[in-house]
């Protein structure tokens, strides 16, 4: 026989054996689909943001098909994401409490000033670094936009040297909370009608030095409440969403103008929360 001709049938015999023992492996080895938790993911947007608990989309739906997770905990996706996969599974749509970010800082340039001129990288991470940032509130917003940069929706914009939310184009993901190094921003739930936009623990002396928007831990909030929602801790005031009504005292008796009244304030800032639910 021809060398040549038994060479190329030496080859084409050695690869039909290779394929058929990798189409036998392939049927034998073959992990099983799991249509329930790819109908599920594809449902999802694909942030992968673990705002509803789960390590990233693949893990909720995951979570959902096998684990008995709810429906209704991705804030990305609203009330039709939840609606899709609560259709999927045969259950009846959750509630889809809406997140909205929010940056716990006033302090833009019109109210506070910089302690030394910074020439490094143009981040808030690098410029953290560098003596707590340029601002004189070591608490404060730095300015430099990772939120922004780290924000897949566009909701979110640096003015005067403050981070500003779009509450109508948030999508509670909380991204943006990751990002910041300074942990300024929060997840507040819809309906929250009240806020303390400082995140100072310095004593009111050194607070007034820095910025003129800043919690000076007067306490006059705490006694102008009458349902006991405001207290102060360690400097600086907070509100509990669960026991605010929004009547606006505490913003009124405010000195430096802090806290913020949504629907109330609008001296600084005019944001509207989202509604407490949707269905």
């Amino acid at each position: 026989m021809n060398p040549i001709l038994l060479a190329v049938l030496i080859v084409a015999g050695l690869g039909l054996a290779a394929g058929l023992v990798l189409a036998v492996a392939s049927v034998v080895m073959a992990v099983p689909r799991d249509e329930k938790t790819e109908a599920l993911r594809a449902c999802l947007p694909g942030a992968n943001c673990g705002a509803c608990g789960y390590s990233g989309c693949d893990g909720y739906a995951k979570a959902m098909a096998h684990e008995g997770a709810k429906v209704g905990l991705c804030s990305p996706g609203g009330e039709q994401v939840a609606a899709a996969t609560a259709e999927l599974l045969g259950v009846s749509g959750s509630d889809l409490v809406a997140q909205t970010a929010l940056v716990r800082c006033g302090g833009c340039e019109e109210f506070t000033a910089r302690k030394l001129r910074y020439e490094g990288i143009p981040t808030c991470a690098a410029a953290n670094q560098f003596y707590g940032g340029d601002w004189l509130c070591n608490y404060g917003c730095l300015g430099y936009g990772d939120c922004r940069t780290a924000c897949e929706y566009g909701a979110i914009k640096v003015e005067n040297g403050l981070s500003r939310i779009d509450p109508a184009l948030c999508r509670g993901c909380g991204l943006c909370v990751k990002a910041c190094p300074k942990s300024l921003i929060t997840l507040l739930p819809g309906g929250t009608k009240g806020v303390v936009r400082c995140s100072s623990h310095e004593k009111g002396a050194l607070v007034r030095k820095a910025c003129k928007v800043g919690c000076i831990g007067c306490m006059k909030c705490t006694k102008a409440c009458q349902y006991d929602a405001i207290h102060v801790e360690k400097f600086l005031a907070s509100i509990d969403p669960e026991k605010c009504v929004g009547c606006g005292a505490c913003a009124e008796t405010c000195p430096t103008g802090c806290i913020t009244i949504f629907g109330k304030e609008k001296a600084v800032f005019e944001e509207e929360l989202p509604a407490e639910s949707q269905s």
